[in-house]
């Protein structure tokens, strides 16, 4: 039996923190588990809330500036929680922070610069999953299906609700997966209108009125009728979707509240999950990001799907994404596809990534 221990960074679309897990893996026969043995959340600091979320709107050389200091960042979180937690992983795997994802550019940007990440915290690194997907035609995401796959695969249906909404099944002997829709995204900057960074439990949601208006306008999109493999980034909410919130669109009751906007936003977001699962026969689904924390999210969600909506544990729902990217790190040093051309579109299967050494 191979044992493996590493660490994984994930930061998402919301910008609620940095998660990292420290897991450990064992393989026998082709046949992986895993145990978490410590995870956190770290909050960014304001400072970095701003540089992120200003970041889509920044200059090239600014970008390269923020992706070598953003590296850095990273490196110097994961040394002290290594530190904290007396471990020496063999290795580190970090998402990055998305940027920019226009994959049918063949352009994608997760900035976290792997050297400087090495550097500050003296283990080796693995990063950028997405690019070479990209290059041979793929959407570059969702990653975590591979990993949904041989972790998760007592479950039928994995779902992330995170920044953006997304799903991944077999079909046929093929993992299938593709984003569905912008979730926390949306909803964080709604509550952020009320000078909260979430709303938490989905309170602020249900004391507000659906507006069939603006749920039509959501739900107007030919990005739900395309067929996967498909994909978002936060240039589809500041396209198509924060003008219609933003402006409190008229009704004929007046100007549409906060609460309101957040009711009608998480009904479009339980709708579209729905649709895109209607057609899969009954089955369980487990329900992981800080979506699966939005009790109003989820009873919605249950509202409106046949199939047994399941919630875990406070740790998977947090830290699955980490988790996977620890796993996507082993896989590519491993020398095994990690990213499935049946999901991305890509004209080949990956074994994707970028290896750094600490110097």
């Amino acid at each position: 039996m191979k044992e493996t221990t590493a660490i994984g960074l994930m930061s998402g679309s919301s910008l609620d923190g940095l998660d990292i897990a420290l897991v450990r893996f064992t393989k026998e026969n082709e046949e992986y588990r895993f145990q978490i043995l410590e995870a956190e959340t770290f909050p960014y600091p304001d400072t970095w809330k701003k540089q992120l979320a200003e970041a889509y709107f920044k200059q090239p050389d600014e970008l390269g500036d923020l992706d070598k200091a953003y590296g850095q960042y990273l490196g110097e979180q994961v040394l002290a929680f290594a530190q904290k937690h007396k471990v020496t992983p063999d290795f580190v795997a970090s998402h990055g922070h998305t940027v920019f994802h226009k994959p049918e550019e063949h352009y994608t940007l997760q900035i976290g610069d792997g050297q400087a990440l090495a550097k500050a915290c003296g283990f080796t690194v693995v990063n950028d999953f997405r690019s070479e997907d990209v290059g041979k035609g793929g959407q570059g995401a969702p990653l975590v299906p591979i990993g949904d796959q041989l972790l998760f695969s007592d479950y039928e249906i994995c779902l992330n609700i995170g920044g953006i909404a997304n799903v991944s099944y077999d079909e046929d002997g093929k993992r299938i997966a593709y984003d569905i829709c912008i979730a926390n995204q949306a909803l964080n900057y709604l509550a952020q209108l009320k000078g909260l960074d979430f709303d938490r439990d989905g309170d602020l949601a249900r004391s507000g009125k659906i507006d069939m208006d603006l749920l039509k306008k959501l739900n107007n999109s030919p990005f739900f009728l395309q067929l996967p493999p498909k994909s978002m980034g936060r240039e589809y909410f500041e396209t198509y979707q924060k003008d219609l919130l933003v402006t409190e669109p008229s009704t004929s009751s007046g100007a549409l509240s906060v609460p309101d906007m957040l009711a009608t936003f998480t009904e479009h977001i339980a709708l579209q999950i729905a649709l895109a699962i209607s057609w899969l026969p009954k089955r369980k689904i487990l329900v992981t990001g800080g979506g699966a924390r939005n009790k109003f999210l989820i009873e919605r969600l249950q509202a409106r799907t046949k199939h047994e909506v399941v919630v875990p544990d406070k740790q998977i729902i947090d830290y699955k994404e980490a988790l996977i990217f620890a796993f996507l790190g082993l896989r590519r040093l491993e020398g095994k596809t990690n990213v499935l051309a049946s999901v991305t579109g890509a004209e080949s299967d990956s074994c994707s990534g970028r290896i750094w050494k600490a110097t």
